[in-house]
Protein backbone atom coordinates (compact mmCIF):
# COMPACT_ATOMS: atom_id res chain seq x y z
CA UNK A 1 0.00 0.00 0.00
CA UNK A 2 2.76 1.97 1.01
CA UNK A 3 4.61 1.26 -2.22
CA UNK A 4 1.56 1.89 -4.29
CA UNK A 5 1.23 5.59 -2.67
CA UNK A 6 4.81 6.25 -3.44
CA UNK A 7 4.88 5.34 -6.97
CA UNK A 8 1.60 7.12 -7.45
CA UNK A 9 3.43 10.46 -5.76
CA UNK A 10 6.24 9.85 -8.09
CA UNK A 11 4.51 9.41 -11.05
CA UNK A 12 2.43 12.28 -10.29
CA UNK A 13 5.49 14.54 -10.59
CA UNK A 14 5.75 17.05 -13.68
CA UNK A 15 8.78 15.56 -15.52
CA UNK A 16 11.69 17.64 -15.52
CA UNK A 17 11.37 17.79 -11.55
CA UNK A 18 10.72 14.45 -11.79
CA UNK A 19 13.73 14.06 -14.23
CA UNK A 20 16.53 16.29 -12.01
CA UNK A 21 15.34 15.20 -8.14
CA UNK A 22 16.03 11.50 -9.38
CA UNK A 23 19.06 12.00 -10.73
CA UNK A 24 20.30 13.70 -7.79
CA UNK A 25 19.14 10.92 -5.29
CA UNK A 26 20.84 8.34 -7.95
CA UNK A 27 23.96 10.38 -7.59
CA UNK A 28 24.13 10.55 -3.91
CA UNK A 29 23.09 6.70 -3.50
CA UNK A 30 25.59 5.69 -5.78
CA UNK A 31 28.24 7.27 -3.90
CA UNK A 32 26.93 6.16 -0.72
CA UNK A 33 26.93 2.60 -1.97
CA UNK A 34 30.69 3.50 -3.24
CA UNK A 35 29.85 3.20 -7.09
CA UNK A 36 31.13 6.39 -7.44
CA UNK A 37 33.48 8.89 -5.91
CA UNK A 38 32.66 12.27 -5.38
CA UNK A 39 36.40 13.60 -6.51
CA UNK A 40 34.97 11.97 -9.88
CA UNK A 41 32.13 14.41 -9.63
CA UNK A 42 33.39 17.57 -8.25
CA UNK A 43 33.67 20.57 -10.35
CA UNK A 44 37.58 20.91 -12.05
CA UNK A 45 37.96 23.24 -14.61
CA UNK A 46 41.28 21.50 -15.36
CA UNK A 47 39.85 18.13 -15.88
CA UNK A 48 36.97 19.56 -17.92
CA UNK A 49 39.10 20.87 -20.33
CA UNK A 50 41.05 17.65 -20.32
CA UNK A 51 37.81 15.68 -21.65
CA UNK A 52 35.85 15.22 -18.24
CA UNK A 53 32.65 16.97 -19.59
CA UNK A 54 30.49 14.90 -17.30
CA UNK A 55 31.49 16.74 -14.38
CA UNK A 56 29.35 19.98 -15.94
CA UNK A 57 26.48 17.96 -15.18
CA UNK A 58 27.12 16.02 -12.01
CA UNK A 59 28.67 19.22 -10.13
CA UNK A 60 24.49 20.02 -10.28
CA UNK A 61 23.61 16.81 -8.89
CA UNK A 62 25.62 16.01 -5.57
CA UNK A 63 24.06 17.29 -2.57
CA UNK A 64 26.56 15.07 -0.12
CA UNK A 65 25.88 12.19 1.81
CA UNK A 66 22.66 11.62 3.58
CA UNK A 67 21.86 13.14 5.74
CA UNK A 68 20.16 16.78 7.03
CA UNK A 69 22.08 18.59 4.57
CA UNK A 70 21.28 16.50 1.74
CA UNK A 71 17.48 15.87 3.19
CA UNK A 72 17.23 19.74 3.39
CA UNK A 73 18.91 20.95 0.18
CA UNK A 74 16.52 18.10 -1.63
CA UNK A 75 12.75 18.79 0.14
CA UNK A 76 13.91 22.84 -1.33
CA UNK A 77 14.77 21.95 -4.71
CA UNK A 78 11.53 19.32 -4.99
CA UNK A 79 9.00 21.58 -4.05
CA UNK A 80 10.22 25.08 -5.97
CA UNK A 81 11.12 23.31 -8.77
CA UNK A 82 7.82 21.47 -9.00
CA UNK A 83 6.05 24.48 -7.80
CA UNK A 84 7.89 26.53 -10.67
CA UNK A 85 7.04 23.80 -13.22
CA UNK A 86 3.44 23.83 -12.64
CA UNK A 87 3.08 27.48 -11.74
CA UNK A 88 4.44 30.22 -14.10
CA UNK A 89 6.05 27.25 -16.35
CA UNK A 90 2.81 25.13 -17.14
CA UNK A 91 2.37 24.50 -20.16
CA UNK A 92 5.82 25.73 -21.11
CA UNK A 93 8.58 22.78 -20.20
CA UNK A 94 10.82 23.83 -23.31
CA UNK A 95 11.03 27.46 -21.02
CA UNK A 96 11.58 25.71 -17.78
CA UNK A 97 15.03 23.40 -19.39
CA UNK A 98 15.90 26.51 -21.01
CA UNK A 99 15.74 28.08 -17.78
CA UNK A 100 17.81 25.03 -16.49
CA UNK A 101 20.25 25.55 -19.33
CA UNK A 102 20.90 29.69 -18.68
CA UNK A 103 21.29 28.73 -14.78
CA UNK A 104 23.39 26.00 -15.12
CA UNK A 105 26.04 27.60 -17.50
CA UNK A 106 26.07 30.85 -15.78
CA UNK A 107 26.91 29.02 -12.51
CA UNK A 108 29.60 27.31 -14.70
CA UNK A 109 30.76 30.50 -16.18
CA UNK A 110 31.11 32.11 -12.51
CA UNK A 111 32.44 28.09 -11.13
CA UNK A 112 35.85 28.70 -13.41
CA UNK A 113 36.72 32.09 -11.14
CA UNK A 114 35.10 31.31 -8.25
CA UNK A 115 36.51 27.77 -6.13
CA UNK A 116 33.25 25.67 -6.27
CA UNK A 117 33.26 22.39 -5.91
CA UNK A 118 29.42 21.34 -6.35
CA UNK A 119 26.93 23.88 -7.73
CA UNK A 120 23.81 21.74 -6.70
CA UNK A 121 22.94 24.14 -3.37
CA UNK A 122 23.30 27.60 -5.56
CA UNK A 123 21.55 25.69 -7.95
CA UNK A 124 18.58 25.23 -5.29
CA UNK A 125 18.49 28.64 -4.28
CA UNK A 126 17.96 30.03 -7.89
CA UNK A 127 14.64 28.33 -8.07
CA UNK A 128 13.86 29.72 -4.72
CA UNK A 129 14.80 33.17 -5.79
CA UNK A 130 12.99 33.20 -9.07
CA UNK A 131 9.94 31.81 -7.66
CA UNK A 132 10.07 33.81 -4.97
CA UNK A 133 10.31 36.84 -7.12
CA UNK A 134 7.12 35.49 -9.80
CA UNK A 135 5.11 35.41 -6.05
CA UNK A 136 5.65 38.48 -3.77
CA UNK A 137 2.56 38.49 -1.74
CA UNK A 138 2.63 34.62 -0.69
CA UNK A 139 3.39 35.00 2.72
CA UNK A 140 6.14 32.62 4.51
CA UNK A 141 6.40 31.52 7.91
CA UNK A 142 10.20 30.33 9.03
CA UNK A 143 9.95 27.75 11.83
CA UNK A 144 6.90 29.37 13.35
CA UNK A 145 9.46 32.19 14.37
CA UNK A 146 9.62 34.67 11.33
CA UNK A 147 6.83 35.83 9.38
CA UNK A 148 7.88 37.68 5.71
CA UNK A 149 6.84 37.46 2.26
CA UNK A 150 8.37 35.43 -0.58
CA UNK A 151 10.76 37.13 -1.91
CA UNK A 152 12.38 37.69 1.51
CA UNK A 153 12.64 33.35 1.08
CA UNK A 154 16.40 33.53 -0.51
CA UNK A 155 17.83 36.11 1.87
CA UNK A 156 16.47 33.84 4.98
CA UNK A 157 18.00 30.78 3.85
CA UNK A 158 20.88 32.69 3.01
CA UNK A 159 21.41 33.76 6.86
CA UNK A 160 20.00 30.25 7.97
CA UNK A 161 23.16 28.78 5.97
CA UNK A 162 25.34 31.07 7.59
CA UNK A 163 23.86 29.99 11.07
CA UNK A 164 24.93 26.15 10.24
CA UNK A 165 28.44 27.41 9.27
CA UNK A 166 27.95 27.06 4.89
CA UNK A 167 29.85 29.38 2.59
CA UNK A 168 27.04 31.86 2.01
CA UNK A 169 29.01 32.63 -1.29
CA UNK A 170 27.19 29.46 -2.91
CA UNK A 171 23.62 30.60 -2.02
CA UNK A 172 24.61 34.26 -3.29
CA UNK A 173 25.58 32.90 -6.28
CA UNK A 174 22.56 31.29 -6.89
CA UNK A 175 20.49 34.66 -5.69
CA UNK A 176 22.89 36.47 -8.57
CA UNK A 177 22.04 34.00 -11.33
CA UNK A 178 17.97 33.82 -10.32
CA UNK A 179 18.30 37.67 -10.22
CA UNK A 180 19.57 37.64 -14.17
CA UNK A 181 17.09 35.72 -15.24
CA UNK A 182 14.51 37.29 -13.30
CA UNK A 183 15.81 40.40 -14.93
CA UNK A 184 16.10 39.28 -18.30
CA UNK A 185 12.73 37.01 -18.69
CA UNK A 186 10.29 39.10 -16.31
CA UNK A 187 11.58 42.84 -16.04
CA UNK A 188 13.71 44.03 -18.58
CA UNK A 189 11.11 42.65 -21.51
CA UNK A 190 8.42 45.00 -20.43
CA UNK A 191 10.92 47.92 -20.44
CA UNK A 192 10.61 51.00 -22.52
CA UNK A 193 12.91 49.43 -25.61
CA UNK A 194 12.61 46.36 -24.48
CA UNK A 195 12.58 43.11 -25.93
CA UNK A 196 13.13 39.48 -25.19
CA UNK A 197 16.64 38.36 -24.55
CA UNK A 198 16.88 34.41 -23.46
CA UNK A 199 14.71 32.73 -26.40
CA UNK A 200 13.60 28.80 -26.46
CA UNK A 201 15.22 27.17 -29.41
CA UNK A 202 12.40 24.98 -31.43
CA UNK A 203 14.32 21.68 -31.00
CA UNK A 204 13.31 22.21 -27.11
CA UNK A 205 9.93 23.17 -28.23
CA UNK A 206 9.61 20.27 -30.32
CA UNK A 207 10.85 17.84 -27.78
CA UNK A 208 8.90 18.85 -24.25
CA UNK A 209 5.90 21.08 -25.37
CA UNK A 210 3.96 18.09 -27.27
CA UNK A 211 3.74 16.54 -23.57
CA UNK A 212 2.89 19.62 -21.69
CA UNK A 213 -0.25 19.00 -21.14
CA UNK A 214 0.57 15.40 -20.13
CA UNK A 215 -2.62 14.41 -17.86
CA UNK A 216 -0.64 11.54 -16.02
CA UNK A 217 0.22 13.85 -13.19
CA UNK A 218 -1.87 16.40 -10.41
CA UNK A 219 -0.31 20.13 -10.52
CA UNK A 220 0.54 21.49 -7.02
CA UNK A 221 -0.53 24.78 -6.22
CA UNK A 222 2.21 27.18 -6.76
CA UNK A 223 0.70 29.10 -3.46
CA UNK A 224 1.70 26.27 -1.26
CA UNK A 225 5.52 26.93 -0.70
CA UNK A 226 7.89 25.35 1.86
CA UNK A 227 8.81 22.22 2.74
CA UNK A 228 8.35 20.92 6.50
CA UNK A 229 5.32 23.06 6.50
CA UNK A 230 7.70 26.15 7.37
CA UNK A 231 7.50 28.45 4.94
CA UNK A 232 3.36 28.11 4.91
CA UNK A 233 1.27 30.52 6.38
CA UNK A 234 -2.31 28.48 6.70
CA UNK A 235 -4.05 31.49 7.98
CA UNK A 236 -3.68 33.21 4.69
CA UNK A 237 -4.45 30.09 2.44
CA UNK A 238 -7.99 31.80 1.29
CA UNK A 239 -7.03 35.49 1.73
CA UNK A 240 -3.62 35.60 -0.03
CA UNK A 241 -4.30 37.98 -2.89
CA UNK A 242 -3.18 37.03 -6.32
CA UNK A 243 0.55 37.28 -7.76
CA UNK A 244 0.79 40.94 -9.18
CA UNK A 245 2.85 41.86 -12.08
CA UNK A 246 6.96 41.84 -11.90
CA UNK A 247 7.91 45.26 -9.87
CA UNK A 248 10.17 47.30 -11.95
CA UNK A 249 13.71 46.45 -10.86
CA UNK A 250 15.12 48.30 -8.28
Amino acid sequence: MAYQTLRQEYMNMPPVTRAYTTACVITTLAVQLELASPFQLYFNPILILKGQVWRLITTFLFFGTFGFNFFFNMIFTYRYCRMLEEGSFRSRTSDFVMMFVFGGICMIAFGFFVNLLFLGQAFTIMLVYVWSRRNPFVRMNFFGLLNFQAPYLPWVLLAFSLLLGNAVYVDLMGIAVGHIYYFIEDVFPHQRGGFKILKTPSLLKTIFDGHADDPDYTPLPEERPGGFDWGHNRQNDNNAPPAAPPPAPQ
